[in-house]
This record gives structure tokens, C-alpha cells and sequence, in this order.
């Protein structure tokens, strides 16, 4: 942090009268593990830090990012280079009419200093729970820092420590289970429950698969893929700017045509989350409600949305899109999950999901990884892969039975040009009717 603010300084003494700054830091510090048949197979640290600077000059302004070498007066280097570049190109743009700054002095600071677990133990634990069986997966963990400073006065710190291990096992006629473990805790007791629930499903996976033919089937939904539903809805469907322009897959829900079960309550809820409290437009972000007993309720707006619609900014991603996600647990006991849902269809993983329908938040996609057949509370056998093709106000709506009282926090494991901080914690759903056509 100490290093950041001294850019911060620096760049306030840089300015000219009539110019202002943002600056965004991004940094991380992390370990990474991959693993191959049960073994380690490549390991390695990764330690990064960059600067997005945005000067903003008459209603003009231009980004920039800057990769940070860890040396005072190197950052300072290339700050002022870049500083130099955006100031030759403002007088090429045009005034922005949706640029709405925060001229507050806000502050915040948050870090999560929680220990991470020591690498050896997490080898160890890893190693005893994946004794002969063929498991691939991939482990990160360490702490990330993201950090805000304006030319107004505002300043944000935020520093979490995490880890994430994603992990599949396969079984030898090529079927695989795929689970994850993350969080910013280790607990190996935890870790071996959900390790051995995952080799409980491989065992099932050499049975003679079970033949479905297309119709309507009762099914429950575990986490992982109740998320590929809820990651697909989040794709402008909570966005000011999709709802105003009548783009978004939740239409129907925030104009009071459309409703879901009163069980579904979903919630951004930053506070305590392992994602910034402030965004990279210079607001801070609240807790909001996007979908109350069923009903729509709030909104994600951005500054510019704000701008464009007279609404109120809530410290939204440029893309609207939630970053700590969270769906109000139900009552349904994990251990009664199989009895509940008697005979049908035990779906551990989607994927492939794309809308059939935008309008009406129709989604397709494929079951993934392992599917079981289930008959009077017991798993009998894996189902093949199978389409499905069933509309959110169904499957979260007239359909839906019951949510599980236990959640699971789901962490992107999306490393792409840096580790992301993103999270969903949700429920399992059981649904009375979900609809398969391949």
C-alpha cells in the first residue's frame, strides 16, 4: 500500500490545473499448483503489480495500464511516461457526455489477513485424499491487493488472502467428477468430506449408463450447477443499462410481468466479500438486492448508466455485473437431498449454457461431468450427457421445490492475466421439472 500511495502523491504533484487522475492498482502475490495423475506436476509464484492510469482533462479521458517493476524510481518512470502519452491524447478525443466523476474524498480500507494454509500441508492433504484414484486439478492461493486514488482526495485499499483448488477425477472408462474447495480458510476436515463425496460419485461412474430419453424430469441441482444457471443470468441481466434499453434476460422480472419462487432472494453483497468495496470508476460499491422473495428488486449502476438514465450510482462494474454474488439458503438438509428427491435426476455440473430465448430467460445447455439416475433415494447409475432447454421463471420460479440450507462459496478460478476476486455462494436447488431434449 505504502508503495502505491507514493505514486498517488507523486501523480498529485504531476498535475496541471485543469487536469485530473484516477489510478488503479492491482496486485498479487500467489502460488500455483498443478497436479497430474495425483501428482505434482509443475509449481510455481507469481508476484505482479500494474496501474491503470485515467486522466481526465474538459470532459476528455483516456486510460492507460502500466506494469509496475517493484522499483521507486522505475514506477515513477513510467508513470510519467504515461502520463506524457495520455496528454498528447486527449486533444484527439471527443468530450464524453456519459463521464459522471466523483468528486468525494471518500475513504476505505479493508484487509483480510486471515494465514493462509502452508503449502506443505496443503500437498499433504491433497496427497492422502487422492491415494489411488487419477486426479487432475489446479491449486492457487495468496493474497490479492486492488487499491483506488482520485485527484478529488478519495483513497481505497483492499487486501484478501485466498486459495482455490479445482480438481477432477477420472475414472478409467474416461467419466470424470469435477468439485473445488476455496475459500480463505483451509480446514482439511472440510477438505476430505468434500474430497470423499467426489470419490463417491467416481465409484457410480463405472456403472452401465442409464438411458434417458428426452421429457420432463424432476432433478436436483448441486451448486456448482445451479452457478452455470445464475453466471448465464448475470450477463446484463442485473444491468441498469440492458434494463433500460430492454436488453436484459430479467426483463420480464424488474417490469412485474414475470416472477420466481418466493425462496429465490439474491443479494451483491460486497460487504466482508473477497472483492473490492470501491470501483474502478471511483465510487464506493453497496450491498444490493437484486431479487427479493421472487420479485425484482434492485439494480447494478454504473456511473455511466447513472449518467445516461438519471439513476444513482452503486459502485457497479463497468459491466454491471455482480462481484459476491449470494442466493439466501433454503431448508433442505444435505443429508436429505437423495430422499427428497426421490427418483429423477442428480445433476453435479452444466456447461455450454447459452439463452435458446433471451426475452423470456430461456437457457440451453448440456449436463457435464457427473449426472446420476437416482430411483427412490439411492444413486442407481451415471446418466449420458443430455441437453436441457427450460426457462429461468421455471426453473427458479413455478418449479422450484426447495433450496439447501447449506451453501457453497464458489470462487472464479479465472487466472487470466491475473487472479480474480469474483465469488458466488449459493444454495443447491430442487427443481420439480426440469426439461431435457437430446
Amino acid at each position: 500500500m505504502n508503495n502505491f500511495k507514493a505514486l498517488v502523491e507523486w501523480l498529485k504533484q504531476a498535475l496541471t490545473d485543469k487536469e485530473q487522475f484516477h489510478l488503479g492498482y492491482a496486485a498479487e502475490s500467489s502460488e500455483f499448483v498443478r497436479f497430474n495423475h495425483a501428482k505434482v506436476r509443475q509449481a510455481g509464484q507469481v508476484q505482479q503489480a500494474s496501474l491503470t492510469l485515467k486522466l481526465i482533462n474538459d470532459g476528455r479521458h483516456a486510460d492507460l495500464g502500466i506494469t509496475l517493476g517493484g522499483e521507486p524510481a522505475l514506477d515513477r518512470q513510467r508513470l510519467a511516461a504515461g502520463l506524457q502519452q495520455l496528454r498528447e491524447t486527449l486533444p484527439l478525443l471527443p468530450h464524453d457526455p456519459y463521464l459522471l466523476l466523483n468528486h468525494n474524498a471518500w475513504q476505505s480500507q479493508n484487509e483480510q489477513a486471515r494465514p493462509l494454509p502452508e503449502l506443505g500441508q496443503v500437498l499433504e492433504d491433497i496427497s492422502q485424499a487422492a491415494h489411488g484414484v487419477d486426479l487432475v486439478g489446479f491449486y492457487a492461493a495468496g493474497p490479492i491487493s486492488r487499491g483506488f486514488a482520485s485527484s478529488d482526495g478519495a483513497f481505497g485499499w483492499h487486501q484478501a488472502n485466498s486459495f482455490n483448488f479445482d480438481f477432477s477425477l477420472f475414472h478409467a472408462n474416461g467419466e470424470a467428477v469435477k468439485a473445488s474447495y476455496a475459500g480463505n480458510e483451509w480446514n482439511s476436515a472440510e477438505f476430505a468430506r468434500r474430497f470423499q463425496q467426489a470419490r463417491e460419485q467416481l465409484e457410480f461412474l463405472g456403472r452401465p449408463l442409464h438411458k434417458l430419453a428426452p421429457g420432463e424430469y424432476r432433478a436436483y441441482l448441486a451448486p456448482a450447477a445451479l452457478e452455470e444457471i445464475i453466471s448465464i443470468i448475470t450477463w446484463g441481466g442485473f444491468s441498469a443499462q440492458a434494463i433500460a434499453s430492454k436488453s436484459s434476460s430479467l426483463q420480464r422480472l424488474y417490469a412485474g410481468e414475470q416472477s420466481l419462487s418466493t425462496l429465490v432472494t439474491v443479494d451483491e453483497h460486497i460487504s466482508g466479500s473477497l472483492s473490492p468495496a470501491f470501483s474502478s470508476e471511483g465510487y464506493p460499491c453497496s450491498d444490493v438486492t437484486l431479487i427479493n422473495a421472487g420479485q425484482g428488486a434492485g439494480q447494478l449502476v454504473n456511473s455511466r448508466s447513472a449518467a445516461e438514465y438519471g439513476l444513482s450510482t452503486n459502485g457497479a462494474s463497468s459491466d454491471e455485473s455482480p462481484s459476491a454474488l449470494q442466493m439466501a439458503a433454503g431448508s433442505l438438509a444435505q443429508a436429505d437431498i437423495l430422499k427428497q428427491l426421490g427418483t429423477g435426476l442428480y445433476i453435479s455440473n452444466l456447461w455450454y449454457l447459452n439463452y435458446s430465448d433471451l426475452p423470456a430467460a430461456r437457457l440451453t445447455g448440456m449436463t457435464r461431468f457427473a449426472t446420476f439416475w437416482v430411483e427412490d433415494g439411492e444413486i442407481k447409475a451415471p446418466v449420458s450427457t443430455m441437453r436441457f432447454d427450460d426457462s429461468v421463471y421455471s426453473l427458479l420460479g413455478s418449479q422450484l421445490e426447495a433450496l439447501t440450507a447449506e451453501r457453497e462459496l464458489l470462487l472464479s478460478a479465472s487466472t487470466y492475466s491475473q487472479r480474480n476476486t469474483a465469488s458466488n455462494l449459493l444454495p443447491g436447488a430442487l427443481v420439480k421439472r426440469l426439461t431435457l431434449t437430446l
